[in-house]
């Protein structure tokens, strides 16, 4: 996992399925591609936004960390 790429907060925060189609979200250090979800459409699920990193509201949701087995990591968040 060492070898994936390095993206800044400016960088995620375009691939918000707005600004651009790619629909990224980051998880404790890893940023992942989640555009292929459908329950990511436009880049929203439920109140949560795209192009930022989520670890913090997981506590808050229904589901656990087992979500992301689903999604490759594309890259790290420095």
């Amino acid at each position: 996992m060492s070898e994936l790429p390095l993206y800044t907060r400016s960088q995620l925060a375009l691939r918000n399925g707005q600004d651009k189609p790619e629909v990224w979200i980051a998880y404790k250090g890893l940023i992942y591609d989640v555009s292929r979800s459908r329950l990511w459409h436009n880049g929203k699920h439920y109140e949560h936004w795209a192009g930022q990193d989520l670890t913090h509201e997981l506590p808050d949701a229904p589901h656990d960390e087992w979500v992301f087995v689903h999604f490759e990591p594309i890259g790290k968040l420095i």
